[in-house]
């Protein structure tokens, strides 16, 4: 991040801007809406300049900028849209002191001014850092429409009642009030005509007359790692948390989606290596949820699908802990998605199981005579290491040793990776291989296109 983000108090403090067309047009309309007191320098400035010179909205001096005319200012817009002229007028503002913004040149600017949505006093801004200005817009755009247009007058009858709303206690109680006042009570009392303030003591009273909310544990699949998969319910239960416990393979974009005051606890689990046990993380969601916090225990995936559900699902019940599942996206269907493939298809299989490499005593044993029939298609988590024991087991059974095997590295994720191998070869491509992050081995598929980045064959890599 090159631009830190700040808000600047301009209230009564000078702001001054040389240029008078479209450029200068465009910062004003922003700028007017400061409190700034304004200034602009420009010898041939657009009629609307003039009338809000008229009105007194801003002093036009109807000159070029001139040396000493930006000693004071704090900030100093260089809008003349003439590269020569807009050199010398920065250069004049630097000298005096004033930080500077020469429109439509980054590298010529000490500051930017970000895409913003108002709601006055809710300001959200947006910056690209001028790498994406038609992004910026769209993203501008798409919270225009979500924002109600009501938000600023709530947030204005929100702020005078701030102190009356400390009758509640810290934390989440006070949380649910806001969140109450703003998402649902706040918008359904204004749209009936009721009067601000009264609907909020009334919310506030209500409040005041029930028992805190319990703490909670909701058991969350954050799916393969692409945020974009990750459900919407999933999202909510991220945004009321006040503590997410994740395991290892929860991406970090994912765990930027929590709030800002959650406590982030990482539980990391990894087989055939250091991990929690898993009798501390029912410990530790059952102590939270004891203390009032809402829980999420994060899970890569789905968890239901390998991931100790029950396991934490029986600790909970066994502590009288309330608790609900969300599911995820597993594994499996976003390693078919990128090789362009089904898990299931008429005339090819009729069922499709789901493996995992190994269990809490080692190498897992399956059912190696339904596994290795022709058309058979299984997909194996945690299954690198067992790579050869499958293998073995499968040739064992009868298997075919050009049985299509792809090992998907990364599913869903922009470093995600194809292995395209056979049952004969798995092994020694996947030691040529070298993948070193989580990844399923899908029995039975290749893939139909390229879906994501190929590695080579094993003769190709080695040569």
């Amino acid at each position: 991040m090159q631009h830190f983000p700040v808000f600047l108090d301009l209230a009564g403090q000078r702001v001054v801007l040389s240029g008078g067309g479209d450029a200068a047009l465009a910062k004003l309309r922003l700028l007017m809406k400061t409190g700034a007191a304004l200034e602009v320098y420009s010898p041939d400035p657009a009629p609307e300049i003039a009338g809000w010179a008229a009105e007194g909205r801003l002093s036009l001096h109807r000159r070029r900028l001139a040396p000493g005319d930006v000693s004071g200012a704090r900030l100093f817009y260089a809008a003349d849209e003439d590269d020569a002229e807009d050199a010398r007028s920065a250069a004049c503002a630097r000298a005096e002191g004033a930080l500077v913004n020469v429109v439509d040149n980054l590298a010529a600017s000490q500051f930017i001014t970000p895409a913003i949505v108002d709601r006055d006093p809710v300001t959200v801004a947006i910056c690209t850092e001028g790498a994406a200005p038609v992004l910026a817009r769209a993203i501008k755009a798409d919270l225009e429409a979500k924002l109600s247009p009501v938000l600023g007058h709530l947030a204005r009858i929100g702020k005078a009642f701030r102190d009356r709303a400390e009758r509640l206690a810290p934390g989440r109680p006070r949380r649910d009030f806001w969140s109450d006042w703003y998402f649902r009570a706040g918008p359904c009392a204004l749209a009936a005509g009721a009067d601000g303030e009264t609907a909020l003591t009334a919310l506030l009273d209500t409040h005041l007359g029930h028992a805190t909310r319990p703490g909670h544990v909701a058991l969350v699949g954050a799916g393969p790692g692409d945020p974009d998969l990750l459900t919407l319910k999933a999202r909510k239960a991220l945004h009321e948390a006040d503590v997410v416990i994740h395991d290892r393979l929860v991406a970090p974009e994912i765990l930027e989606l929590a709030r800002r005051e959650a406590r982030i606890v990482a539980a990391g689990k990894e087989g055939f290596g250091p991990a929690w046990a898993q009798e501390d993380i029912n410990a530790l969601m059952v102590a939270e949820a004891r203390a009032g916090a809402q829980v999420v225990r994060l899970k890569s995936g789905d968890p239901g699908i390998f991931g100790r559900l029950d396991d934490e699902a029986e600790a909970l019940d066994a502590a009288g802990i309330g608790w609900s599942i969300v599911p995820g996206i597993t594994a499996a269907s976003a390693a078919v998605a990128g090789l362009g493939q089904s898990l299931t298809r008429r005339g090819r299989n009729a069922d499709l199981r789901l493996l995992t490499g190994h269990d809490v005593k080692g190498f897992a044993e399956q059912d190696w005579r339904a596994l290795a029939r022709p058309g058979a298609v299984a997909a194996v988590y945690m299954g690198k290491r067992a790579a050869r024991f499958l293998q073995g087991r499968l040739l064992m059974h009868g298997a075919d040793p050009a049985t299509p095997v792809t090992v998907v590295e990364n599913a869903s994720r922009p470093e995600a990776r194809n292995l395209a191998t056979t049952l004969a070869a798995l092994p020694a491509d996947l030691a040529a291989a070298a993948l070193d992050g989580p990844a399923v081995i899908l029995l039975g598929l290749a893939p139909r296109r390229a879906g994501t980045p190929a590695l080579p064959a094993r003769e190709e890599a080695l040569s």
